[in-house]
């Protein structure tokens, strides 16, 4: 690896250390220093992303484009870098940093293209009914605008793809958005060194070095100031239930209240229905195994809970999922506090008399293992926090008495990023009967699939009812994405010539 972190803050197109430091956890290799975010580098920021999104809120689609895809060069252009970098800071493996470049400069260049067709505006157009009795129409246009300075906070669990230049920072930036984004302090290298890619295509464009700032770490004082700055307009988060509900509602307490678009963390439970299992129990399960582990089961549309009838046909299902979860070996764990966090929310399960243990296992330092639990349905609905995320390779197995007391259950589950039928034909009724209840429960339903894919397309919905998210009606991935960071604005009567330009 020939970078080397320099530890420094970019502000407004200038690199800024000094004052206090901390230090990263790499999982292997030597520790590096970093500057500390301060209230004033926030400050800082702020007024130099509103100072910039004169020019920049008001270019020209085809500049912005241009500039998403030079970001998405500049990426590629330290690819080796950026990988060795990241595998040392999270203990991920090089084919998940790799494929998360990849995602992460394909979504740069899709949010190019789509900027440039000018779909994503939303343009509506009544023309003028001079004529019309009793009262004449006026000309009226809908287009949408950009809402101002957005602050993103890194996501721990993907150090590219939901951090410095992820999926909200590229929204928000084909919106016509400034971006001041507060690294995770578990990879603040990996953020270092994208900040320096996009730095670079800041002064390749020409575009006003205010349009991106990274504040590294910092105390809770350094959020608390971003969130309620009053230049900032919208706030994008992908993190803890705990966490993101404090931020939300700081947004909402401020004096000019601001929308936050949080994305906080889901179960995602399955419903194996009666034929599909008698008919392929194994095979789900080994898709399950797989599925459920992927990364350390640190995905925030990892399969946590399984609904499965009681019975021959489910006992046979666990004991595949078991003998799957035997084979995988341990992973490490992002942070070495992630891992003590699983350690903690396995004993939730551990010193309840009604949970059956399946397959357990001891994870120790920061390596972490898969553990398997099993309760009947009559328990889960009367624990709630059975109901509650592990982030780690934990899942739950909840055997009802029926498949007809499917629809009663998932009637039970909060919000969910994701929910997932696994069926057979002969199983259509039964489906029928529960996609009601799911659609209203979740942002994306599976059939006979598992959830831990998100593509980056048009149709994808990364969202849904809190507190999977804290906007039913938006999402964090995909093309619609962008729709977060505009405001619609109607114009009439007005002149060819003081329209925007798009």
């Amino acid at each position: 690896m020939t970078f080397k972190p320099h530890g420094k803050h970019l502000i407004a197109g200038n690199w800024i250390g000094g004052g206090a430091t901390f230090q990263n956890e790499p999982a292997t290799g030597e520790a590096s220093s970093f500057s500390m975010g301060t209230v004033d580098l926030v400050n800082q920021a702020c007024n130099a992303a509103e100072d910039a999104f004169w020019p920049y809120g008001y270019s020209t689609r085809a500049s912005r484009a241009a500039f998403l895809n030079a970001i998405a060069d500049e990426i590629e252009a330290r690819a080796a870098d950026i990988t060795a970098i990241g595998c040392q800071e999270t203990g991920l493996p090089e084919a998940r940093l790799n494929g998360e470049r990849g995602r992460t400069t394909g979504q740069l260049r899709l949010f190019a293209k789509v900027i440039e067709d000018g779909d994503y505006l939303d343009e509506r157009h009544d023309a003028a009914l001079p004529d019309r009795q009793l009262l004449p129409r006026p000309d009226l246009r809908l287009i949408q605008q950009p809402v101002g300075p957005v602050a993103v906070f890194g996501a721990s669990n993907f150090p590219l793809a939901f951090s410095v230049a992820g999926g909200d920072t590229a929204a928000a930036l084909a919106a016509g958005c400034p971006v001041v984004v507060k690294g995770h302090s578990s990879h603040p290298g990996t953020s270092e060194i994208v900040a320096e890619a996009v730095h670079a295509a800041i002064r390749k464009c020409g575009i006003a070095p205010g349009v991106f700032s990274l504040v590294q770490g910092g105390r809770r004082d350094v959020g608390t100031a971003l969130v309620q700055h009053p230049m900032i307009k919208a706030v994008g988060f992908t993190g803890s239930l705990g966490g993101g509900r404090a931020l939300f509602d700081l947004c909402a307490s401020r004096p000019e209240p601001i929308p936050f678009f949080g994305e906080l963390g889901s179960v995602n439970p399955m419903f194996v229905l009666p034929h599909a299992l008698k008919a392929r129990a194994d095979a789900i399960a080994k898709g399950w195994a797989a599925s459920m582990t992927a990364s350390a089961g640190q995905l925030c549309t990892n399969p946590g809970i399984a609904v499965v009838p009681e019975g021959s046909d489910g006992d046979a299902f666990v004991a595949s999922v078991a003998d799957a979860l035997k084979a995988i070996a341990p992973q490490t764990m992002l942070t070495s506090g992630m891992a003590d966090a699983y350690r903690s929310g396995k004993s939730r399960f551990e010193t309840r008399n009604s949970v059956k243990a399946v397959y357990t296992t001891d994870s120790t330092g920061r390596n972490a293992s898969p553990n398997l639990y099993e309760v009947p349905m009559s328990t889960f609905l009367d624990d709630h926090t059975l109901a509650e995320e592990v982030f780690g390779p934990l899942s739950l197995v909840v055997r009802v008495p029926g498949a007809q007391d499917m629809p009663s259950l998932a009637k039970s589950f909060v919000g969910q990023l994701t929910a997932t039928l696994h069926m057979d034909a002969e199983d259509t009724d039964l489906a029928r009967r529960l996609m009601p209840i799911l659609t209203r429960k979740a942002g994306r339903v599976l059939v006979n699939g598992y959830p831990t894919g998100v593509e980056v397309v048009d149709s994808m919905v990364h969202g849904g009812p809190y507190p999977a998210s804290t906007n039913f009606g938006a999402t964090s991935v995909g093309t619609m994405s962008i729709r977060r960071f505009l405001r619609p604005v109607c114009f009439q009567n007005m002149p060819e010539g003081l329209l925007p330009a798009a």
